[in-house]
């Protein structure tokens, strides 16, 4: 069983037990219910309008912090004599997903 998620603006599509990263999340609580989007079942789709009514998505965070991988990003002007590096970690919450009910 598979559902389409919605968390921080983006959509992901999750089965029971996999671990994700979404980007950094405000929220202090250890467990999230989310509603899904649409869940998959085998050969039967269920499309919610916007969410499938009776089913809820439990996940738990794993970690509340993870930075990503460094990014640089490099500016450079022509016969100026101007560069200049800087560098960004996107900050992530991980979460795992325990129970599609």
């Amino acid at each position: 069983m598979k559902a389409v998620i919605k968390v921080g603006g983006k959509q992901y599509v999750v089965a029971e037990k996999q671990t994700l990263l979404v980007d950094k999340l405000d929220e202090e609580t250890k467990t999230l219910e989310l509603e899904p989007l649409m869940i998959i079942d085998g050969e039967t789709t269920k499309v919610g309008d916007p969410t499938v009514k009776g089913v809820k998505v439990s996940a738990t965070v794993v970690e509340a912090v993870v930075a990503g991988e460094k990014i640089q990003i490099g500016k450079f002007k022509s016969k100026k004599r101007v560069k200049k590096i800087t560098g960004h970690r996107q900050k992530y919450t991980k979460l795992e997903i325990s129970k599609i009910a």
